[in-house]
């Protein structure tokens, strides 16, 4: 069957070689159908023996073996060939999933570094806006400084020429002598202020005792060495003038105060004030003249050796009384040499936030002055919250006379002393508040009053006595006020 196969084949082959073939059907002998396909041959005139179709066969199988090589040899590398494809299919079915992994691991990267960035970023906008923010303030510290500057320039200039003012006007006023000074004082306004006679007679002058100056009345009443100072019972308190307003929020309150008996180089005219909010309170303004008090022109500022605590401080004698920070000492600090002379404790009294006035600062311990002299207003455990009250020696600060009357102290205001009496305002906030209470240390006895009191600014944390003045001086809620009084003949 391949032989004749191949034959077959073979015919077809020379048929399509010579072009010319033929197609017949008929039936067989069986009936049936038979197809004969007929070829001539290009090269011969007549089929060929047998031998020679053998030889022919020969070499179809030749070529059929060889084409067969061919065909296996081409399958060979067919397979080859579909190795290499699968292989590549493979290499690109794991490609995106190795290259995915990689470009996520680079996308993370690239977002930890945006992150890293941002916030870069952000910190070198807050910096940026930080310089911005130090540079207003440097701007505004330079401009307030060359202000400040301004102002030193003035005082210092006013000063210069008062000082030159004072200068012109010192012998003249040396050798002038009033009518009703008597004629040993006379001798000494001759002597020169500067000679070390003169200092040494002032300071045995200053040094006797309060207690050999003071004398009690027959009524009971401390008075001073100038006979009847003109006291009276408080009937009347004018309304408030208000002189001038704190700058800053450390004035708040405050004290401020004049020396009812001034002593060199200080006048009735010079002024001390004190901010006291905060925590390290040192800072005493004094003014020369009333004028830089209004216009908040210092002429000095005394840093005070220790702190002090609340408004209750006061100037006497040419001392600043006060009390320390977080104690229940009493301190007695000389202005014109800036040394502390002397330091008494309150025996028992409260401090620091035990019996204070009902708006709190710590105000435990009250220095008040009269007519009469130096006084400090307190209360102790023993009192149980009532006011104490305490006639203080202004050299040595002993106590010399105590007093302990039936008014809580922390159910006041502010407390105050005229004439040897003790006067409590029974708000800081109400604008329309009363003294309310009375104590005369003459008889022992308190009584109770309705005299009007404004508190125009509705924080008052300090209320005292001038008595050179015959006025109340007030701080109220940042603003340094005067009160006029009325008294009542005793």
């Amino acid at each position: 069957m391949p032989a004749i196969q191949l034959l077959i084949l073979a015919c077809l082959v020379w048929g399509l070689g010579a072009r010319t073939a033929q197609l017949r059907k008929a039936n067989d002998r069986s009936g049936r159908c038979q197809y004969t396909f007929s070829v001539a041959s290009p090269n011969e005139s007549s089929c060929p023996e047998q031998g020679q179709a053998m030889s022919a066969i020969q070499d179809l199988q030749r070529d059929s073996s060889a084409q067969r090589a061919d065909l296996e040899s081409t399958k060979a590398r067919l397979r080859s060939l579909e190795g290499l494809v699968h292989q590549l299919t493979l290499d690109e079915a794991a490609g995106p999933s190795a290259t995915q992994e990689g470009l996520q691991r680079e996308l993370g990267t690239l977002r930890r570094e945006r992150e890293q960035l941002e916030s870069q970023n952000r910190e070198l906008e807050a910096s940026y806006s930080n310089l911005l923010r130090d540079k207003s303030a440097l701007e505004e510290e330079k401009r307030r400084l060359r202000e400040e500057n301004e102002d030193l320039a003035r005082r210092l200039d006013s000063r210069s020429q008062e000082v030159a003012r004072l200068r012109r006007g010192q012998c003249p006023q040396a050798r002038s002598t009033p009518q009703d000074v008597p004629s040993g004082s006379r001798e000494v306004s001759k002597w020169n202020v500067e000679t070390v006679n003169f200092q040494e007679l002032k300071s045995e002058l200053t040094e006797v005792p309060a207690s050999r100056i003071l004398k009690e009345s027959p009524s009971g009443h401390p008075r001073s060495e100038e006979g009847d100072p003109g006291c009276g019972e408080l009937v009347w308190v004018g309304e408030p003038l208000t002189l001038r307003r704190a700058e800053t929020i450390t004035g708040k309150y405050g004290v401020w105060m004049r020396d009812p008996k001034p002593a060199y180089p200080y006048t009735q005219e010079t002024t001390w004030r004190i901010d006291t909010v905060g925590t390290d309170i040192r800072q005493v303004f004094e003014y020369d003249l009333s004028s830089q008090f209004l216009q908040g022109y210092p002429s000095k500022v005394h840093v005070l050796p220790r702190p002090l605590e609340s408004t209750g401080a006061v100037v006497y004698r040419g001392s600043l009384y006060f009390q320390g920070a977080e104690s229940r000492t009493v301190i007695r600090y000389e202005l014109n040499t800036e040394t502390v002379k002397a330091e008494k404790e309150i025996p028992g009294a409260g401090y620091h936030g035990q019996f204070p006035y009902s708006w709190g600062g710590y105000t435990d311990i009250d220095l008040a002055v009269d007519e009469t002299g130096l006084w400090v207003i307190y209360s102790t455990q023993e009192a149980k919250g009532a006011i104490v009250l305490s006639k203080l020696n202004p050299e040595s600060l002993e106590l010399e006379r105590t007093w302990e009357t039936n008014i809580r102290k922390q159910s006041v205001a502010n407390a105050f002393i005229i004439c040897g009496h003790l006067y409590t305002v029974s708000s800081y906030s109400a604008p329309d508040a009363t003294i309310n209470f009375a104590y005369d240390t003459g008889t022992g006895r308190s009584r109770a009053l309705t005299v009007p009191f404004k508190n125009r600014y509705k924080y008052s944390s300090m209320v005292d006595y001038n008595p050179l003045e015959k006025k109340l001086f007030a701080w109220d809620n940042f603003n340094m006020v005067t009160y006029d009084l009325r008294l009542s003949e005793m």
